[in-house]
């Protein structure tokens, strides 16, 4: 599946805290000692164009769209010719046993049946050993991404299969945080929980030193597979919970991990559920990062939490964050505990089962909730940045609305405006230059044909794309900063505008400035 989608879904990393049961009922994963092979298998994959690009333009968009999703018919419908890229299709996302004389055409079969990457079927077809789909990296990279068959995300229908260490694709809760880190070249970064390796391909291209751990040994043999395919070099694979495989003198300048964050009765999924009660596995991984980082390091992860009867939320939240560290925790989503269970139930495939097991199911994870006083469960992200400040800054909030992926250098900038905030007092503040944000536009709400409008809201078109509330005095304000004026001098002008006393308006204007930097509609200029 080609994944361009943002949209928060089923995790594919793998760390929790529970062992692994026998995964002899996974098919054999190809060598990953073999870079000959993968080397050869990628060059033949490219020549005949099985990349993202490739795909959208054979399969069409609604497809592709399909495909997405884990729907398979309509690619079905549309790679019934004979070409090279329409049997590699079939033999790698459909899962389709294809012809060995027409594969020989294709691709170097006998290094890819050494390797482990073809299966003989009967006499004369071959079948994939494993899922392999094309993934368009950010500058254009054609990688491809390794799971087990049949799992390449889940879809409407649930999981392909529920082996306990089943390893899965790349879905919506993986691109989103490929797309919320921040990309700046690092000499360490860690991927913790890292599945089938996407985000430890992503931070390959910025980071000198690449450590990827996972409970799960399927999952890090799978990421060796990922990276040898996507001609990435390869990284240093660890096998371990969490932070276990990390010396305790090892540091980082970047974490990722999309963990098992499920709040579930059990663990039943290495993939998705961590082992530990309620949110307890989400809080210790945030918690026991700050010391992991270097300073001015972040910690990026994807993470489920508890809404406890009694308990507001953000201070449960507030209560994660490790000390040393500033953060910015925004909650994508909140759904009550039977939309939840649903969810998690349909993932796995339950609700295509026994009717009085699924309903017991259901009615266990309505317990656990029950028992924790839990009314819902809230899905967001949680970002930490190791700093030196006397009084770091902690944000937490609600933020459903839709919002322009990649965010990477948005969240970096929302830390480098912080500093700046704490390092500027009010009458500092009103030295400053600042310059309107990228793409913000006024809105005037009022009754039509009125004089004059009720309010004022400044509106982004980029990044979180967040509207907020201002008075005439902020609207003049930001409509007037370019930088070349300092803060103090515009408020004069407006002073003296409006009629009001100047001094009066510098009192009481710093505020309202300091919530537009913060927010990103105004930019200092440095």
């Amino acid at each position: 599946m080609p994944v361009r989608a943002h949209a928060m879904a089923v995790p594919a990393a793998t760390m929790g805290g529970v062992s692994n049961a026998s995964q002899s009922s996974l098919s054999p994963l190809p060598s990953s000692d073999r870079p000959d092979a993968a080397a050869r298998l990628r060059d033949a994959l490219l020549g005949a164009s099985f990349t993202a690009d490739g795909l959208l333009e054979l399969l069409g968009a609604p497809a592709y769209a399909a495909l997405a999703r884990s729907e398979t018919v309509p690619a079905l419908r549309a790679t019934r010719g004979d070409t090279p890229l329409e049997l590699l299709v079939r033999l790698f996302l459909l899962q389709q046993p294809v012809p060995h004389a027409r594969v020989a055409d294709v691709l170097p079969v006998e290094a890819c049946l050494d390797g482990g990457w073809l299966t003989r079927v009967g006499d004369d077809e071959l079948a994939a050993a494993v899922d392999v789909r094309p993934y368009g990296g950010p500058d254009g990279e054609d990688w491809f991404i390794v799971s087990d068959l049949g799992c390449a995300v889940g879809g409407a229908g649930g999981i392909g299969r529920r082996d306990e260490g089943v390893v899965l694709g790349v879905g919506g809760a993986s691109t989103t945080l490929a797309g919320i880190t921040v990309r700046t070249p690092v000499a360490a970064a860690l991927d913790l929980g890292t599945g089938s390796g996407i985000q430890a391909l992503h931070a390959a291209r910025h980071a000198t030193r690449v450590t990827a751990t996972d409970l799960n040994p399927r999952a890090l043999h799978i990421t060796a597979l990922t990276l040898a395919l996507s001609g990435t070099p390869a990284a240093d694979l660890r096998e371990g919970s969490l932070f276990e495989p990390v010396r305790d003198d090892e540091t980082y300048d970047l974490i990722v991990s999309n963990p098992p964050f499920v709040i579930s009765p059990g663990a039943r999924l290495t993939y998705r559920d961590g082992g530990m009660g309620g949110d307890d596995l989400c809080r210790t991984l945030v918690q026991e990062a700050g010391e992991r980082l270097n300073e001015g390091g972040f910690a990026q992860f994807l993470a489920n939490w508890q809404h406890v009867e009694g308990e507001d939320w953000q201070d449960r939240l507030r209560s994660w964050v490790p000390r040393g560290c500033d953060a910015w925790i925004v909650q994508r989503e909140a759904q009550d505990v039977n939309q939840y269970a649903e969810l998690w139930l349909r993932d796995a495939g339950d609700h295509r089962e026994d009717v009085a097991e699924y309903q017991a199911r259901y009615d266990a994870w309505l317990d656990e909730f029950e028992a924790r006083k839990v009314r819902a469960v809230g899905f967001g992200w949680i970002t930490l940045r190791r700093t030196d400040a006397a009084v770091p800054s902690v944000t937490v909030e609600e933020w459903p609305h839709p919002v322009e992926q990649p965010l990477g250098d948005t969240i970096r900038a929302h830390f480098d405006r912080l500093d700046y905030l704490r390092d500027h007092d009010d009458a500092a503040l009103l030295e400053g230059h600042f310059r309107l944000g990228a793409e913000v536009v006024q809105e005037q709400v009022g009754l039509p044909g009125a004089e004059d409008p009720e309010h004022v809201v400044l509106r982004q078109n980029r990044g979180m794309r967040r509207a907020t509330r201002v008075d005439t005095v902020g609207a003049g304000f930001a409509g007037v900063c370019d930088g070349t004026m300092s803060a103090g001098r515009i408020l004069d002008a407006i002073a003296q505008l409006i009629g009001e006393d100047p001094v009066l308006l510098r009192d009481r204007t710093p505020a309202q400035i300091r919530l537009l930097v913060e927010q990103g509609f105004l930019e200092p200029v440095r």
